[in-house]
């Protein structure tokens, strides 16, 4: 067989559970020497789909491709793919250089020095090479696994939540640390995550699921900018989102949120139905007493009261109850903690956005679809 090398594409892409739909019919094309990550809720069908292309499971139907090559029949040892799981599975007995060494060994190479400190020195544990995992911290055993399976130079590396073991401070540390890997050794990465913020750090192109089918594709600025979808937007940060009827359509829509008119570029109407979400990021807003009329330039306005203002490290955060508006349509405000304003619970604020930082999604979608605080009550 030629060498199996190019882009992953996942085509016509089911797995079914008896009655069950894991995975529903996805198409991917994941570019070869992409960043790629899989992002969703537990259940949501992505390692399912990570399991697949390792050759871990079977799919009931459907292509998995490299190049020109479909491998969804071969073997998972004859495919040129290798995974990192978030447990590591580490070789205790063997020392570092051993555990990296233990692919190019099993494989028949002879010479594997060169090869061995290449790798521990791309991840900086040359100076451990000669201990035991278990004399290593969480994040070293991490990278260990990773150099083991690169060893292998795969044509692609699928990593299934291979960070959530570790705490919050040295995860971060090591999502930087894994893009800058990818980024130097040009191997496509599909990464398994339920972590937002791990998937908008390192991934070029992020494929968002829900309920085994892909919500949007896309990169995580446009994902996070312009969401397509109420799932999309709430899983993916926080968002405001108000009951509105599409009045006028044009290079802007003119949309009526409870009597106040509200500007939305056309391009982010994700919907031609008259009844929409209306949508807009809380940190996208400027919040000022009502007399300020400094961002009156912005064009998009709403009067209100401050139910709530919350010191919350970064920003501060406001929620700003709007007359007419229903109880649970009050809206969220994040202030940088930069010129904090004096606005305090009990005022009468004006809240400004501008029009282009505003997106529309269908009405008939659940509105807390993807919130994980509204989904867990």
């Amino acid at each position: 067989m030629d060498q199996i090398a190019g882009d992953l594409r996942l085509v016509s892409f089911r797995k079914e559970f008896g009655d069950f739909v894991a995975v529903d019919d996805i198409d991917i094309l994941i570019p070869k020497g992409s960043f790629f990550a899989l992002l969703g809720p537990s259940g949501c069908g992505k390692t399912t789909t990570l399991r697949m292309v390792a050759g871990l499971e079977l799919p009931t139907a459907g292509q998995i491709l490299i190049g020109d090559h479909d491998i969804a029949s071969l073997k998972p040892y004859n495919r040129p793919v290798n995974t990192v799981f978030q447990s590591y599975a580490l070789f205790p007995h063997l020392d570092i250089y051993e555990n990296v060494a233990f692919g190019l060994r099993r494989r028949g190479v002879k010479d594997v020095a060169t090869q061995v400190e290449a790798m521990l020195s791309l991840v900086e544990l040359d100076a451990f090479a000669r201990r035991k995992p278990s004399q290593l911290s969480g994040g070293q055993q991490q990278r260990v696994a990773l150099t083991r399976a690169l060893i292998n130079r795969p044509e692609v590396l699928l990593l299934d939540e291979p960070l959530g073991a570790l705490d919050l401070k040295l995860r971060r540390q090591m999502q930087l640390e894994l893009k800058r890997i990818q980024t130097e050794v040009g191997i496509t990465f599909v990464h398994v995550t339920h972590d937002q913020e791990e998937a908008m750090t390192m991934a070029d192109t992020i494929a968002v699921m829900n309920q085994g089918k892909v919500e949007q594709l896309g990169s995580p600025m446009d994902l996070y900018e312009n969401p397509k979808t109420t799932f999309v937007a709430n899983f993916l940060g926080q968002s405001n989102l108000l009951t509105g009827e599409v009045m006028d359509r044009g290079d802007f829509v003119g949309v009526k949120v409870w009597g106040n008119h509200i500007k939305i570029p056309a391009s982010r109407v994700a919907t031609t139905n008259a009844k929409v979400w209306v949508g807009v990021r809380p940190e996208k807003i400027y919040i000022s007493a009502e007399s300020n009329h400094a961002h009156d330039h912005l064009g998009n306005q709403l009067i209100g009261t401050v139910l709530e203002r919350s010191y919350i490290g970064v920003s501060t955060q406001f929620i700003v109850e709007i007359p007419g508006f229903l109880d649970d349509e009050k809206i969220m405000v994040f202030e940088q903690n930069v010129d904090a304003s004096e606005v305090k619970a009990g005022d009468r604020v004006r809240i400004s956005w501008d029009p282009s930082h505003t997106f529309a999604l269908d009405a008939k979608q659940d509105a807390y679809a993807g919130d994980v605080l509204a989904e867990a009550e």
